[in-house]
């Protein structure tokens, strides 16, 4: 994890190409102290190296994000109000690494829809 206590990995799965995970959000982690005083918000950059992270541990690689397609932030993922997140990651290997589709929401609100090639670097 890049950033310590960032979140709490609650539930992982990896089927058929397919990552559901449910992570739980810190709302105490420094990172919502600066990102915004008073209104905490999930920063998109921290929600991307999320999902970099569990095609990691799916995948068992390490990764370098190498090109976007898509990335649609779709709603504010505040962690006082909505700590847990839902992440549905589909991984297709290609040569030298995989291509991603994410949708990760809270409840029944899309918060992120992201489309993405990961490159192995080990």
């Amino acid at each position: 994890m890049l950033i310590k206590d960032l979140y709490t990995l609650e539930n992982f799965e990896y089927t058929d190409g397919v990552v559901e995970a449910e992570i739980y959000l810190n709302k105490d982690n420094d990172i919502f102290k600066g990102h915004f005083p008073g209104n905490p918000v999930m920063p998109g950059v921290c929600m991307i190296q999320i999902i970099k992270e569990l095609t990691e541990k799916a995948v068992d690689s390490t990764l370098f994000l190498s090109e976007t397609t898509n990335i649609k932030f779709m709603a504010i993922i505040n962690p006082n109000k909505t700590p847990y997140l839902k992440l549905s990651i589909t991984i297709t290997e290609v040569e030298n690494g995989f291509k991603t589709k994410n949708i990760s929401s809270f409840g029944e609100t899309l918060a992120l829809k992201m489309s993405a090639l990961f490159t192995i670097i080990d």
